[in-house]
């Protein structure tokens, strides 16, 4: 593959620059630095880039976007049932950086890099290191898929899958619009929420130019973190004809509340992403305190039911390992509108 020798894209400086240093974030919040566990931020660095800290309200150790980046000595706890591996990824991993979960997709771990460490990433334990798909190994992936004639879709995960170069993902979906039988790529990501910037009209130039239909799955857990800038990133990727949906993780003391979740899907649905998912916590070694339980999440979505149409309410669900799709869990109470 060619290597990509273009001058380096303003959102590429704002990943470079991204904060890693508590004290240093904290600081620029106004907030203690005693707030922060040195063991937590050993084990899995904080990482936020400058646009997402800018939605950061000042002088609040609670905001929802601040706890969902700063390591806290809670993530020291052991505590059962919460393992390295949640998903049991390492038993359905097909290749290098190939993980075949479902029948009809396989996901593609396209990037090891994140903008943003959050807290709560099933995925914090994952050995990115075995995991890398470049040369070679981009040729086996494809060799792979090919070879599955009932794979339909192929998802870009990470990572961050938008932390590749807009000329490496164009190489790479063109390669899988030679397969006969795929149908859609999808790209999970929260770029384009941290560092609205990423989307260019490069990447949806990439996305939209093979006969494969473009889907893109955002991931934003609270309203905080959509303002002009991010609708404005949204806006041409739908312009473009891409579908954008969006994936939300229900987290303790960050958005397990009605009015949270209703403002989450109204805000989105303004720009014109429709909710898509709304997961319970994985149980990743580590993020055991922003655990919500299932009959509290039901409840929940139960009632967000009264508040919002059909449409505009995500699916509650978890992923268990080793099952062939996503279990949903049904709200305890609601309409159907």
């Amino acid at each position: 593959m060619i290597p990509n020798r273009s001058p380096r894209a303003a959102w590429q400086d704002t990943l470079a620059h991204a904060v890693s240093d508590p004290s240093d974030l904290l600081a620029r919040l106004e907030l203690p630095s005693d707030l922060v566990s040195g063991q937590a931020r050993n084990a899995f660095p904080l990482r936020v880039p400058e646009p997402f800290i800018a939605r950061m309200r000042k002088g609040d150790p609670n905001d929802p976007l601040l706890t969902q980046v700063l390591p806290l000595a809670a993530e020291s706890d052991s505590v059962a049932g919460y393992s390295t591996d949640p998903l049991g990824e390492a038993a359905a991993r097909a290749g290098k950086g190939v993980v075949h979960k479902y029948q009809d997709r396989v996901l593609l771990i396209a990037s090891s890099g994140c903008a943003i460490n959050c807290r709560y990433c099933f995925r914090r334990h994952f050995p990115y290191q075995d995991n890398q798909i470049s040369g070679r190994h981009w040729q086996d992936a494809l060799r792979y898929i090919a070879a599955d004639k009932e794979l339909r879709e192929v998802i870009f995960s990470g990572g961050d899958p938008l932390v590749t170069t807009d000329r490496r993902l164009s190489e790479m979906i063109r390669d899988l619009a030679e397969i006969p039988h795929l149908q859609r790529v999808r790209i999970h990501t929260r770029l384009p929420i941290v560092i609205p910037a990423r989307i260019t009209p490069e990447l949806t130039e990439a996305m939209t130019a093979t006969r494969l239909k473009p889907v893109m799955v955002l991931h934003s857990n609270h309203p905080q973190e959509i303002d002009e800038s991010v609708g404005d990133a949204i806006k041409q990727l739908r312009q473009q004809g891409v579908t954008v949906l969006n994936q939300a993780v229900l987290l303790r003391g960050i958005n397990d509340n009605v009015a949270t979740l209703t403002r989450l899907s109204e805000s989105l649905f303004e720009y014109g992403v429709l909710p898509y998912y709304l997961f319970v916590l994985d149980r990743v070694a580590g993020a055991a305190h922003f655990d919500v339980p299932d009959e509290e999440a039901q409840a929940l979505v139960g009632e967000l039911q009264t508040c919002l149409p059909g449409y505009l309410v995500p699916r509650l669900a978890r992923e268990i390992a080793g099952e062939p799709s996503k279990t949903l869990l049904t709200p305890l109470r609601g309409n159907r509108d």
